[in-house]
């Protein structure tokens, strides 16, 4: 019987899921939406505290392309999110999402779109800090954009765009509740990083299954520099159409 090789995408995949689930990204948990499928990925992502969504439960998709990470996977929030760079169907619009290809007419410089030395690690973060510095200049959701500015320039005097994000959160308290999930509300809290252990025996044998023999496992030292703090992480400037708000 002829041995069959493993996508490489998948063997990469593997080797994320195993490090997140070993050194988790604070914030998150991370599931596969079905054992088999590395390609689906679940995402709960805990409002950070001392923001507007702290004490959020927000569930989202990472569906990966074949050719990862050569090309960048999508991201889609399952939660109802009012955002100036969240579409109203969900997708994150976020330059490090973006392919790598040069396109003046975005706006967009190629540094600032994705490239194969980025992996989930970055998207995460990346993610958590649009949460906190949406950029309004393109942005995904008009309306959410103008309401935004208004709140920040007005100082929080302009209370309805805090009020629909609070709205959002308290509305996710049921869902971490059906899911067993503590939501984290201090800064001690949400640093907490858990391993999430395997559901069964069967992940050990998915891990052996996807590594051929004279595959090493990657040095510590390169996970530990992709666990860089939130407050290090600069936003990504996220441009998803032509019409600018001022």
């Amino acid at each position: 019987m002829a041995h069959q090789t493993t996508p490489s995408s998948q063997k990469a995949l593997m080797m994320e899921l195993k490090s997140l689930q070993e050194q988790p990204v604070e914030g998150f948990r991370i599931t596969l939406v079905e054992e088999a499928d590395l390609y689906n990925w679940e995402v709960a992502i805990f409002g950070p505290p001392n923001t507007l969504y702290e004490g959020g439960y927000f569930k989202a998709h990472i569906k990966f392309p074949v050719d990862y990470p050569y090309s960048p996977p999508t991201f889609r929030f399952l939660t109802k999110m009012w955002h100036p760079n969240i579409y109203e169907n969900g997708d994150v619009c976020i330059s490090i999402l973006h392919p790598p290809v040069d396109d003046p007419q975005s706006g967009e410089l190629p540094s600032e779109r994705w490239n194969p030395t980025q992996n989930v690690r970055t998207i995460l973060l990346s993610v958590i800090s649009l949460l906190n510095e949406p950029n309004t200049f393109s942005p995904a959701n008009v309306d959410a954009s103008v309401m935004f500015r208004k709140w920040r320039d007005s100082k929080g005097k302009d209370k309805e765009y805090a009020e629909i994000i609070r709205k959002q959160v308290i509305s996710t308290a049921a869902e971490a509740e059906r899911d067993g999930v503590k939501v984290p509300t201090t800064l001690a809290e949400y640093c907490v990083q858990t391993r999430v252990p395997s559901q069964d025996s069967s992940s050990d044998l998915l891990y052996d299954d996807l590594y051929d023999d004279d595959m090493e496992e990657e040095d510590e030292d390169e996970d530990e520099s992709d666990m860089e703090s939130v407050d290090s992480i600069p936003a990504h400037l996220s441009r998803c159409g032509n019409e600018m708000i001022f």
